[in-house]
């Protein structure tokens, strides 16, 4: 219904320009076109975006089948396939566009991101080796430090993980996952602060504020850290303090910090209940 609007739409304007200026009919043909193509443009934002990922899929799928050398429908393919995680499909997918000679660096970078999400780590090596230096973007930088990461090269996973961060105007995400990094190493005082300054990006990254809290129970400050939370959120970091504390031998103090986060929680806290029943058995 809303494609056959716009159509009308489109042809309407035509007739206007047609009748009330002096077009030729190839300027009229040119203007009809390029409204065609603004309009294109737009689903194609909106299939990438807001649309259903399953209904992405069938719409990029139809497109290919109505123009097999359409190379932004074949990256709207894997990007959706991405998106409803379908990430084998993606890998394919993205494989598919590198096989055009029109491909460019970018998806280079997102064929690596697809071999990631399939834990394809050697591949996505080879895939970023493959990406010139002068290709500096932000996803670029944070690919290179994850797979760095996987293959221990903490030096190598620093570096990359700083340019990322200076390459961004939304940290947040990159911050946590260089805090997992450096407390996977044991270095929970340098994880505590990339948490924290995560937070102070975005303050709705509750997976940031979990890991801080894991940071500090590292060095067994079970205290929350002075973040913003609410209710919920306060119930469930206290639970996974609770659980650090437990795990570190310090039960006591495990089974006081499960209590509070069931007294916390708004609603029945299952997981804490069960917990604190464990324990008590």
């Amino acid at each position: 219904m809303r494609h056959r609007f716009v159509c009308a739409l489109l042809v309407g304007g035509a007739l206007t320009l047609s009748g009330c200026n002096p077009l030729g009919d190839p300027d009229v043909s040119r203007a009809v076109a390029s409204a065609q193509a603004d309009e294109a443009d737009s689903i194609r934002d909106i299939m990438l975006t807001v649309a259903e990922p399953r209904e992405a899929v069938t719409y990029f799928n139809r497109q290919i089948s109505d123009n097999p050398d359409d190379l932004d429908a074949k990256r709207g393919l894997a990007r959706s396939l991405v998106r409803a995680g379908r990430q084998s499909e993606a890998v394919l997918a993205w494989r598919k566009v590198m096989d055009d000679p029109r491909a460019e660096d970018a998806d280079t970078v997102e064929l690596a991101d697809a071999l990631i999400r399939t834990s394809d780590w050697a591949s996505a090596k080879e895939v970023l080796d493959t990406v010139p230096p002068t290709h500096e973007t932000f996803k670029r930088y944070r690919l290179e430090a994850m797979v760095a990461d996987s293959n221990r090269q903490w030096t190598r996973a620093d570096s990359f993980y700083e340019t990322a961060v200076d390459l961004t105007t939304k940290p947040a995400g990159v911050l946590n996952n260089w805090g997992y990094s450096k407390l996977t190493r044991g270095d929970s005082e340098a994880a505590e602060r990339l948490f924290t300054e995560a937070i102070t990006y975005d303050a709705d990254l509750f997976t940031a504020k979990n890991n801080l809290v894991l940071a500090r129970a590292a060095r067994r400050a079970y205290a929350l850290p002075i973040v913003p939370m609410d209710q919920a959120e306060r119930a469930q970091l206290l639970h996974t303090a609770g659980l650090a504390a437990i795990k570190q031998g310090d039960v006591d103090i495990g089974r006081s910090l499960l209590q509070d986060a069931i007294d916390t929680h708004p609603q029945h806290f299952e997981p804490a209940v069960r917990a604190l029943q464990a324990l008590d058995a």
